[in-house]
């Protein structure tokens, strides 16, 4: 049987690193494939520039559409980036009746129910696993693997950038600015780092995550996004005296109302699991009714790491050539005609436990002026740590955790605590999830 011909449209980091993939591997992958598979054509800025792998037998070209619409090419892989080119790309490779497969996060997640739309349209597969957590597989797992169940809920570390600054201000007790000036060195950060410190590229995983483990549509712009920059080391520090960690997480959660999806620093129990994954690691907690809590742990960036979710994209596109399109496993895991529309809740509408550091004046009478507020709001308080000064009328953290509430009742707290006049400054709040 012939070879499956390839298109590469970008061939960067993970492009360079899918070609050594094929490359190294070529025996098993066949074996696996049922055929082997070359990459035939790639397209690129600048065919002079020196990469890390070898271009041999391959041809290239600075024009993406040459490779989109060869007709040798039965699979397309975008791995450019970005929304506007890449989504054009996609589109001409579906029309023309190609496979693609893609890393890009930002393409599935903002244009993604128009691509999948397309492409049921024209019997072709667009597969995605590269677009989270690199090389962890996690959406091969919610659309398998967790088929029999019903997801109640999932929490992610999803951007490595993030949580290697966390991982440093907590271990190394240095400031996020410091911290985020060593990522960009490393290159694990951007010159413009706002999509990794801004949740951004949380948000982007969270929504694909969300829409595969509860069969709804891509809703990007309903996930509620805040970011790592405000984080102070201080918080840092008393999260770690109260047993817990702050992580930078994806949160979806199915409750009765609807569906929560939120990314945010929040605190977790420094016994769990997910709350030691350190440095630029990425780890996805995904609670089924039937199995019970699962952990999938890995590289969530790097050439190799995310160029074998690429290749095994290609593997599963390969071994579906032939078959029926209509019984292949759908893209967002459920039939296109049975996406739910359950409403995706405002933020004020989820419920969670809460972290609250204020700073007060130490004098009598203050900590019952703020648990009055509390109890007018029917807030329980799980526990108040005061960080005594020593001096009288001095101003001094109180740390508060709560139980779990509606978060517009912890926005009116918040409100009338800024009010006192004993309470000095904005309130710093971190929401809490115990992951149990």
């Amino acid at each position: 049987m012939k070879p499956v011909n390839v298109g590469l449209v970008g061939l960067g980091t993970v492009g360079c690193g899918t070609v050594s993939v094929l490359r190294r591997n070529e025996n098993e992958i066949c074996r696996r494939a049922g055929r082997s598979i070359q990459v035939s054509h790639a397209a690129v800025r600048d065919p002079q520039k020196e990469r890390s792998c070898d271009l041999s037998d391959i041809t290239l070209t600075t024009d993406p559409f040459e490779v989109v619409d060869n007709p040798e090419i039965e699979i397309i892989v975008e791995l450019i980036g970005g929304e506007s080119l890449s989504l054009e790309i996609v589109l001409r490779a579906i029309r023309n009746g190609k496979h693609v497969v893609t890393a890009n996060k930002a393409l599935i997640a903002i244009h993604g129910n128009e691509i999948f739309s397309a492409a049921q349209e024209q019997g072709v597969t667009v597969a995605f696993e590269a677009a989270v957590g690199g090389g962890i597989s996690i959406i091969k797992a919610l659309r398998e693997g967790l088929a029999g169940n019903c997801i109640e809920w999932l929490a992610g570390i999803i951007n490595g950038t993030g949580n290697f600054i966390l991982s440093e201000m907590r271990d190394a007790k240095r400031d996020f600015s410091d911290v985020l000036a060593e990522a960009q060195a490393r290159g694990y950060a951007e010159a413009d780092p706002s999509f990794d410190v801004d949740g951004i590229d949380a948000a982007h995983k969270l929504t694909i995550l969300a829409s595969i483990a509860f069969g709804i549509p891509l809703q990007y712009n309903q996930v509620y996004v805040e970011g790592i920059s405000a984080l102070e080391q201080d918080d840092v520090e008393y999260a770690t005296e109260l047993g817990y960690r702050i992580k930078h997480l994806g949160i979806a959660k199915r409750v009765d109302e609807g569906i929560e999806l939120r990314v945010h620093p929040t605190l977790i129990p420094e016994r769990r699991l997910i709350a030691n994954v350190d440095g630029v690691m990425n780890a996805i907690l995904v609670k089924g009714d039937a199995v019970g809590p699962t952990l999938y742990y890995g590289a969530g960036a790097g050439a190799e790491p995310t160029a074998s979710a690429v290749v095994a994209d290609i593997v599963d596109v390969t071994r579906t050539l032939t078959s029926d399109p209509h019984n292949r496993v759908p893209h967002l895991a459920f039939q296109p005609g049975s996406l739910g529309s359950p409403e995706i809740l405002p933020v004020e509408r989820s419920e969670t436990a809460y972290y609250l550091r204020m700073n007060a004046v130490n004098r009598p009478g203050v900590l019952a002026e703020v648990t009055r507020i509390f109890g007018d709001l029917k807030i329980s308080i799980e526990s108040i740590l005061q960080k005594d000064r020593g001096d009288h009328e001095s101003v001094v953290p109180i740390i508060i955790l709560t139980q779990h509430t509606k978060e517009f009742r912890l926005d009116q707290a918040l409100v009338e605590l800024e009010k006192l006049d004993n309470v000095n400054g904005k309130i710093v709040r971190i929401r809490v999830e115990t992951l149990k």
